[in-house]
């Protein structure tokens, strides 16, 4: 059984597309490969005491004014 043959869209050259091939469907083995990981992505960067305090302070006040929002009374 032979393999449909694909033209990667990144270098332009043809590869076989295998059924347990990692990746994109339209990319060769060599351009699927991720990329080098950063050890530390921005949003997942550690936070300091004071940092964590704030960011609750803010949420619990974007709660406690959604709550107002939703279940003020019209009178």
């Amino acid at each position: 059984m032979s393999f449909p043959i694909r033209v990667c869209v990144v270098c332009s050259e043809e590869f076989e597309l295998k059924p347990d091939k990692p990746g994109f469907a339209n990319r060769c083995p060599s351009c699927s490969e991720p990329e080098a990981a950063d050890p530390e992505p921005a949003d997942k960067r550690s936070m300091d005491p004071l940092e964590r305090k704030n960011a609750a302070e803010a949420n619990e006040a974007r709660r406690q004014a959604m709550r107002e929002l939703l279940y003020r009374k019209d009178s």
